[in-house]
């Protein structure tokens, strides 16, 4: 893959991330398998139209994968280093606090 490429790929899964609610799915899905109806009740605020179309999202994106069980599907990350990314990204949100707490930025 030629590093335009890469950085391409790379984009896509970062807009696929980029939502507040498909964040909050990753962080669910981090533990074990879930169905939509099962996210449904964990996302009380969003129905089970939106939260299907940000599951169409990060699957396209290949953050997530799909297991059929009779007629529901069940939910589950496709490679679970995905959850190291949002340590670092905790990691730059408190070193930012910090710095502002001083007075740095």
């Amino acid at each position: 893959m030629t590093t335009k490429k890469l950085f391409q790929a790379r984009a896509e899964v970062a807009k696929a991330l980029s939502h507040p609610l498909r964040l909050e799915i990753v962080d669910i899905l981090q533990n074990k398998e879930h169905c939509v109806s099962e996210l449904e009740e964990m996302l009380a605020d969003a129905s089970q139209s939106v939260i299907s179309r940000h599951l169409s999202i990060l699957k396209q994106a290949g953050l997530i994968k799909a297991r059929k069980d009779g007629l529901n599907n069940y939910y589950s990350l496709r490679v679970p280093c995905v959850t190291g990314f949002f340590s670092c990204l905790d990691q730059v949100l408190e070193k930012d606090l910090e710095e502002k707490q001083k007075g740095l930025i």
